[in-house]
């Protein structure tokens, strides 16, 4: 999924779209937290998402497994392309490119490497 963004947000966003929901400016686009829970000392109002995709999330087991830890982030990701197949992380993936088809969309995460 590539989020389309306008250029001075690309560069506080990084290349991929991806955001830490502590980092990312409020003027960005359509913003949507793909995290399963919700990110700790970050209220709603902060947040100002316009959705939130749990199912797009990788699940918690996985989670676990992976645990951070860089040196299986190539398994995590064979993983949870494999988890986005599933019924209800595929809805939430279609969702998400038709809501990226008319809008610039930002993916936000608490996570504090969002290359890995």
């Amino acid at each position: 999924m590539i989020a389309r963004m306008r250029t001075e947000d690309m560069e506080s966003c990084g290349s991929k779209g991806l955001c830490r929901i502590f980092d990312h400016p409020r003027t960005v686009g359509y913003r949507v937290l793909v995290d399963r829970l919700w990110p700790r000392g970050v209220t709603r109002d902060q947040a100002a998402l316009e959705e939130w995709l749990k199912d797009a999330a990788p699940g918690p087991e996985l989670r676990r497994w992976y645990g951070h830890d860089v040196d299986r982030f190539d398994e995590f990701r064979t993983r949870y392309q494999a988890e986005l197949h599933r019924l209800h992380a595929r809805e939430a993936v279609e969702h998400m490119l038709e809501v990226a088809r008319p809008e610039n969309v930002v993916l936000s995460t608490a996570t504090r490497d969002v290359d890995h």
